[in-house]
């Protein structure tokens, strides 16, 4: 009797939901929202100003436990100018292939300039393709600013006063 009273219920639960709508998204023309702690595709963010607010300290690649991360710094100058520290990222790529999204780089970014953003639309054909760049990776200028490098006038860094980082 208790198999019969089991299939019963199996059944039952078929029944309602048999009057209940479908649940199907229509994904390329309609995109799913994702939930608010998502962790999707990397992203680098810019100031206002268009300056990159990577400054090559490579923190997020020591913290990452998939070593996915190769951040390679370079020497900012007054003639080319990509962010406001002293140093910037020449080279900064993540293999994605090895990316586990845990979002430790993230946490260990002290200026906040890399992110895990919303777009969970990550496709490759071969592996050249899953190794993103810092020009893939980096967010577009807004319209308020300028892009990289830039020529900062004479004395606007000077190295005597600290350099303030914008919180946002």
């Amino acid at each position: 009797m208790n198999g019969f009273s089991a299939i019963l219920k199996g059944m039952w639960t078929t029944f309602k939901s048999m009057f209940e709508g479908p649940v199907t998204i229509q994904y390329p023309e309609v995109k799913r929202p994702v939930r608010r702690r998502f962790k999707g595709r990397h992203e680098l963010k810019r100031y206002e100003n268009g300056l990159e607010k990577c400054i090559g300290c490579s923190l997020c690649a020591a913290a990452c436990p998939a070593d996915a991360i190769f951040v390679e710094a370079s020497e900012n100058t007054d003639e080319q100018r990509f962010s406001p520290g002293e140093r910037y990222a020449s080279t900064y790529e993540i293999n994605m292939l090895r990316c586990i999204f845990c979002g430790y780089c993230e946490d260990a970014c002290p200026t906040e300039a890399i992110i895990l953003g919303d777009n969970y639309e990550l496709s490759f054909t071969d592996r050249a393709q899953s190794i993103y760049t810092r020009e893939k990776l980096l967010n577009p200028v807004g319209p308020s600013g300028q892009a990289t490098p830039q020529q900062v006038p004479a004395g606007m860094f000077d190295r005597s006063i600290p350099v303030m980082v914008d919180p946002d």
